[in-house]
């Protein structure tokens, strides 16, 4: 898979650090034909690749997410996503001629971009390029449609809320829409909507302030989609919900929690929000502008690794994603779901670990792109499943191992059954 490009002319910098004999040292590694550069299902995630000399052949065997393969050639990435990510490898890699590859270590990377900030945004903007390609891709295969990316869409945003009493999302949703659109179809209806929720909502920091840390009550909203904003947020306390709308349906992208960081894109690209923030619970948050996301990247090597890291560990997770959202069984689709979320928090399966995802039913069925209407009775049935048990209304999976092998050969079996 063509995850991330660079151009040739960043791979004959690397090469000359490495023959000025500067601070960066860096490894060739020659591939033969026929030779496998990573193989997918492998914990090898502490190198990446730039291929030098060659072409390679990318193809993940789980047909759902990738049927095709992808041919890369010098200039090109292999592996930056599982080694930033620390995940296993989401790919086969084949020499299909002799290759000849730089080899990065993990540890070397806050030592190469220290030094070369903008070889650093170069490999961040290619991530949040690749991730809205896929933020796009996963609201199609999810709920079988795309969204309008024009200021309408925050209209029909604060419409969905409404619907389902949420006013203090709403609330904010219609006031953005009224910013945006001055002159927008849907004007008067959505001045007449906020004017009336206005006083019933908890909605706060309708315009961008000053301040450093934020607060916001749970079922608030922080930004919503095609919404303009020149701020990222850290999480110091509490949970944030990534959404989108489509015709009346709403996917749960992803939920973060405290050291966690989002709504870097606008910023790195400068484009509407590709996706809604929600408070999940009552939030603490940390504000980064433009000017100081700016000098932070010109002084702090650390945050531009930080980011790398996270964009990494979204794109493994979309990547994970979109194979779930092919899966054409509810109860399967739902079960590899969780498997996901075990995957994500890095629990050890070789032990009978339990662990408390922190998501409701809802969420689950959300992130799966269930239908509302179906969702009763295929919840109904997952709760019988003993694979999950409730507490509190939040999903425990009682034994990870258990769940991720019932997964696994699920997979497994619906790949060899298609491959017939």
């Amino acid at each position: 898979m063509r995850i991330i490009q660079h151009s040739v002319q960043y791979l004959f910098f690397i090469l000359d650090l490495r023959r000025r004999g500067k601070v960066l040292q860096l490894s060739f590694t020659n591939f033969r034909k026929g030779s496998y550069l990573v193989v997918e299902g492998k914990n090898v995630n502490d190198r990446f690749y730039i291929i030098q000399r060659g072409h390679v052949s990318c193809l993940v065997s789980d047909f759902i997410a990738q049927p095709n393969a992808k041919i890369l050639g010098p200039g090109d990435f292999v592996g930056v996503i599982p080694c930033m990510s620390r995940h296993a490898q989401i790919e086969n890699v084949i020499a299909l001629t002799d290759v000849v590859a730089i080899t990065v270590q993990r540890d070397q990377y806050s030592e190469l971009i220290a030094k070369n900030t903008p070889v650093a945004m170069k490999i961040i903007r290619t991530f949040a390029n690749s991730m809205r390609e896929m933020n796009e891709k996963l609201t199609r295969l999810t709920l079988k449609n795309t969204v309008s990316e024009s200021t309408e869409q925050i209209f029909h945003v604060a419409e969905y809320y409404e619907k389902i009493k949420k006013p203090s999302i709403a609330a904010y949703a219609y006031y953005q829409y009224v910013k945006s659109s001055p002159d927008g179809a849907y004007l008067a209806a959505a001045k007449k909507r906020f004017m009336e929720l206005r006083q019933k909502s908890r909605a706060v920091y309708f315009e961008p302030t000053a301040d450093l840390i934020r607060f916001y009550p749970k079922d608030t909203m922080i930004f919503s989609e095609c919404q303009r904003g020149a701020e990222m947020f850290i999480i110091q306390e509490g949970k944030v919900k990534i959404t989108k709308v489509v015709n009346g349906e709403e996917v749960t992208l992803a939920v973060l929690k405290k050291g966690d960081m989002f709504g870097e894109m606008a910023l790195i690209e400068n484009k509407p929000r590709s996706a809604s923030a929600v408070a999940d619970e009552e939030c603490r948050l940390m504000t980064v502008n433009r000017k100081n996301f700016d000098q932070m990247v010109s002084t702090q090597s650390q945050l531009i690794t930080k980011l790398t890291t996270t964009l990494a560990e979204r794109l493994w997770s979309m990547l994970r994603q979109l194979s779930n959202a092919q899966i054409p069984d509810p109860i399967y689709k739902l079960l590899d779901m969780l498997a996901l979320q075990v995957e994500k928090a890095r629990i050890n399966i070789n032990t009978k670990t339990s662990y408390e995802t922190g998501l409701s039913l809802q969420d689950l069925a959300n992130m799966c792109g269930i239908p509302q209407e179906q969702q009763p009775v295929i919840l109904i049935q997952l709760q019988k499943n003993p694979l999950i048990r409730l507490e509190k209304s939040k999903i425990i999976i009682p034994n990870c191992s258990d769940l991720v092998k019932n997964v696994t050969l699920s997979k497994q079996y619906h790949i060899k059954h298609q491959l017939k």
